[in-house]
């Protein structure tokens, strides 16, 4: 086993009232994938600034190796001083680190580098950030949320781009699809100490239930044994003779850790609010269109929306999901084409922008729009701190201001709201943001049981194949062009389809370019009987070509197998990396020409 290059111990930290970090213990080890998982307010970014070295604990071992670079995204970046992206950017290298790496990373996460950062959007923001933390390739990343505000296109590139990165890794999301393809290893924060398992997140709610369900029957057993105890105390012949008082101080301690044992955090109790039924058609829309100048944003586009479905919206960033969703729900306009909502429609909306939140309204305030102490839930009375603990908000917190939440505990917030009110379409704006893995269950559920309408727009691929019944996306995800599909099924059904539709669409292309039966064969035949010479030299020298650039990676591929490589000269190891980047992509652009003109010499021939 490697020796550590940064390891937390026995972490302390308070804030007063109940410790967040009572024990706590995080060890990074060389090529480690670790994802960081536990319930909004368990302490998780906290134990990643601490690593990071940017929050001290009160008590415990901090130990990070000395030649180690650590690189922490921050979730509220600070462009002071910086002109540029890319000069934002490129104050993340270090020494001998390749400046090309940041224009590469910033290309793929859809910056130019010259933008202004006054002027990026939150979404924008975290791509720059991820594009400094990325670009020295360090030692350690630590990943707070690093999916939040990307598109699914940029996700699965991230996805790629982390798990064939040297460094190691600390993740903190609640993409559940994102954590299973990236992590290899699991710690689980819960109620101020740390456990790990060394298998990645696709196995950690199995083991996170066997560990709950074995601490329960623990207490179970605890308790037998202090009834045991406390017959004996009373009733034993040997304790009406004299006090043991070895038992009696055993009795004592076992009392105290039986009443002190703090069980797992509670889970979400919520459901929504019963509204009167809409009617069966909920949106009719017909050939709608929407252009921004000469820009379109939806071409011809039709659907019908009946009582019950769940519909999922996706799409790149900048694709015109939010405009065809205020389009479908009749806040926007179309150019052209109609909308026609149905009967009885009473709609909850949750904002991915969190618009709605005052900061320095309190939760109480928030949740009864100042009527006092007590709001209406499915036609009956409920005090406000009463309903507050069902989204795991302490009483005390009911005169606490918003701004003093984490984004999390916002989003558990506005859920709460809505949830209080009756609805029959429910229109939820990436309503998985900031929401941890047992809020994301709760909130299926509710979707998944909704005898409602809903429609969502979400980048969590997880939650979209739990819960929609078709997913609208845009036709051409690559480059959208304002045409809009809808697919039966979630994220995985759509990608299939996608998949056999392009399968058949090629074939019809193939089979509509073979030469027709009857007079026209013949010229047909004639007008393309043969390779032009530059096609058979193509052809004849393509494979000598991939042959050399197969084996000039070789060399590079076995230079960078060094593993002392990047310590000693990490400006070398980075040239290599990105001269293999470069006949990669030459190498995939030859074997696909190849391809083609293989196919139409045998085409030709047959």
């Amino acid at each position: 086993m490697a020796p550590p290059i940064l390891k937390l111990d026995d972490i302390f930290l308070s804030f007063g009232g109940a410790p967040l970090l009572a024990g706590a213990a995080l060890q990074i080890e060389p090529g480690d994938k670790i994802c960081l998982v536990g319930r909004n307010g368990s302490g998780k970014s906290t134990l990643l600034k601490i690593a990071a070295g940017l929050v001290e604990a009160q008590s415990g071992e901090v130990f990070r190796h000395p030649s180690s670079t650590v690189r922490y995204l921050e979730q509220a970046p600070d462009f002071a001083g910086f002109s540029t992206v890319q000069a934002y950017a490129e104050a993340g290298l270090g020494p001998g680190d390749d400046p090309y790496r940041v224009t590469y990373l910033l290309s793929h996460l859809g910056l130019t580098g010259e933008e202004d950062p006054k002027t990026l959007s939150g979404g924008e923001s975290r791509r720059a950030a991820l594009a400094r933390v990325l670009a020295p390739e360090p030692d350690i990343l630590l990943l707070d949320e690093p999916t939040n505000h990307l598109d699914l296109p940029t996700i699965e590139w991230l996805e790629g781009e982390l798990q064939k990165t040297r460094s190691a890794l600390v993740l903190i999301s609640h993409d559940r699809r994102f954590l299973e393809k990236v992590s290899t290893a699991t710690v689980w924060l819960d109620r101020g100490t740390s456990r790990r398992l060394e298998r990645g997140f696709a196995h950690f709610e199995t083991w996170r239930d066997q560990v709950l369900e074995a601490e329960e029957l623990e207490q179970h057993k605890l308790g037998k044994a202090i009834e045991r105890e406390e017959h004996w105390l009373r009733y034993g012949v040997t304790a009406r003779r004299k006090r043991n008082m070895r038992r009696l101080g055993e009795l004592q301690t076992m009392r105290s850790n039986y009443r002190g044992h703090k069980g797992p955090q509670g889970t979400v109790q919520a459901s929504v609010s019963d509204a009167q039924e809409s009617g069966k058609l909920v949106i009719e829309a017909d050939k709608i269109t929407k252009s921004f100048g000469d820009r379109p944003i939806v071409t011809p586009f039709s659907i019908r929306v009946h009582r019950g479905d769940c519909i999922g919206l996706v799409g790149p960033n900048g694709a015109g999901k939010t405009t065809l969703l205020k389009m479908l729900t009749g806040q926007l306009s179309p150019d052209s084409g109609t909308v026609k909502l149905g009967t009885n429609l009473e709609i909850a909306t949750l904002d991915q922008k969190r618009e709605d939140l005052d900061p320095e309204d309190t939760l109480a305030n928030y949740l009864t729009d100042g009527r006092g102490e007590n709001l209406l839930v499915n036609g009956e009375q409920r005090h406000v701190t009463g309903y507050m603990k069902e989204f795991l908000f302490q009483p005390e917190q009911a005169r606490t201001p918003i701004r003093s939440l984490s984004g999390g505990e916002r989003a558990r917030l506005m859920l709460a709201r809505i949830l209080s009110r009756p609805a029959n379409l429910l229109i939820l704006d990436e309503p998985t943001n900031d929401l941890d893995i047992e809020t994301l269950d709760l909130l299926q559920e509710i979707v998944a049981g909704f005898p409602g309408t809903v429609i969502l727009v979400s980048h969590d691929r997880d939650f979209l194949d739990r819960t929609v019944t078709s997913t609208i996306a845009p036709a051409t995800p690559d480059a959208p062009d304002g045409r809009w599909i809808e697919y039966a099924g979630g994220y995985s059904d759509m990608l299939a389809q996608r998949k056999g539709a392009l399968e058949e669409r090629r074939k019809a292309e193939k089979a509509a370019e073979k030469p027709k039966t009857g007079e026209a064969a013949p010229s047909a035949a004639s007008s393309k009987s043969k390779l032009s010479f530059k096609q058979k030299f193509a052809l004849e020298n393509l494979p000598k070509e991939m042959a050399k650039a197969e084996a000039e990676m070789a060399k590079r591929e076995q230079a960078m197998a060094d593993p002392n490589l990047f310590t000693r000269d990490p400006a070398a190891f980075n040239r290599l990396a990105a001269e293999m980047e470069k006949l990669r992509a030459g190498l995939t652009k030859m074997e696909e020409e190849w391809l083609e003109l293989e196919m139409l010499r045998e085409e030709l021939e047959g």
